[in-house]
């Protein structure tokens, strides 16, 4: 039987070696190129890794354009997580400028990209299932840099996978007890083709994938005409754009505005999309809600997509 001495030498070294794993772990520099893929990074990484973003919630990563604090951020980082497909047009000039040594990261390794008019589109985040494949990259990413907290940041990650895997089952359960004429909404820019492809959603845009074009006269014309013959259910603004399109559209086509969908951006702070995990329900709420009129309940029997009890349950 270890005597009272041994199992204090023993407890003491442990408790030692957490306070050395974690100030390890806070020395090293983490940057997520904007507030989605940093909260992401952020929920993998738990407690002993701080994240800092170079975007930040409410701002639009497509006219981003970084500054010499951006720089000083990135030359000082060991590892930089970024989106790819395009979606940072800025970021390899930051790093290259930067002449940052920092391990790049791209956390959409892995996942087949669609295409829009020709482009590909970058915002795989609003696809659960690709969610679950940025997880794996971020947890392996972090693994490599950090491998004494490999442990907590692989079961940080297998917990994460689970709760994105219970929203995406029942955003597919009520989706399936939707007509096929009822499945069709518009939003500002397109950003939601891989939601649309996951759950045989119809998004339709004024704006393509960068929000910086603005569209022209007749393409408006052409999606405004195009509305009034199929059953689009509502509208929605996005919180990185501004309403006045969607407001336009509205006032032609008699579409109720449904609200603002978070597209590229986390919310603000006291904001309903202050997460990953936050901003997909909130999404999925508001669609499925116009949606749902007049049909079939939803396979939540009229409960929110995961609620704050569901999560709290799961952890």
């Amino acid at each position: 039987m270890p005597s009272l001495r041994g199992t204090f030498v023993y407890a003491l070294s442990c408790a030692l070696g957490l306070v050395a794993q974690s100030s390890f772990a806070r020395e090293l520099s983490v940057v997520a190129s904007f507030s989605i893929l940093a909260d992401m990074v952020s929920e993998i990484a738990g407690e002993a890794i701080e994240v800092e973003s170079i975007i930040g919630p409410g701002a639009d990563a497509h006219i981003y354009q970084p500054s010499v604090a951006d720089a000083m951020t990135v030359a000082g980082a060991d590892i930089v997580f970024v989106n790819g497909f395009g979606f940072e047009t800025w970021a390899s000039n930051l790093i290259s400028e930067s002449a940052s040594d920092a391990v790049v990261v791209i956390a959409t390794e892995g996942i087949t990209p669609i295409e829009v008019d020709g482009s590909i589109d970058p915002h795989a985040w609003n696809s659960l299932k690709n969610g679950m494949i940025y997880v794996r990259n971020i947890a392996a990413a972090l693994s490599d840099i950090a491998p004494q907290l490999a442990d907590q940041v692989n079961a940080n990650a297998e917990l994460y996978m689970q709760r994105l895997e219970y929203i995406d089952q029942d955003i597919a359960c009520r989706v399936s007890r939707l007509p096929e004429s009822s499945r069709t909404v518009v939003t500002s820019h397109d950003a939601f083709g891989y939601l649309a492809a996951d759950y045989g959603l119809t998004f339709l845009a004024p704006k393509g994938i960068d929000t910086d074009a603005e569209p022209t006269a007749r393409a408006l014309a052409v999606l405004i005409k195009q509305l009034k013959n199929v059953d689009a259910a509502a509208l929605f603004a996005e919180n990185i754009t501004s309403p006045a399109l969607i407001n336009q559209i509205a006032s032609e086509t008699g579409l109720e505005v449904g609200g603002r969908l978070y597209s590229d951006a986390l919310s603000v702070p006291g904001g309903p999309a202050n997460s990953y995990v936050d901003m997909l329900r909130h999404n999925a709420n508001n669609i499925l809600e116009i949606l749902e009129r007049g049909s079939t309940p939803g396979c939540s029997e009229g409960r929110e997509i995961y609620d704050q009890t569901q999560l709290t349950a799961m952890e």
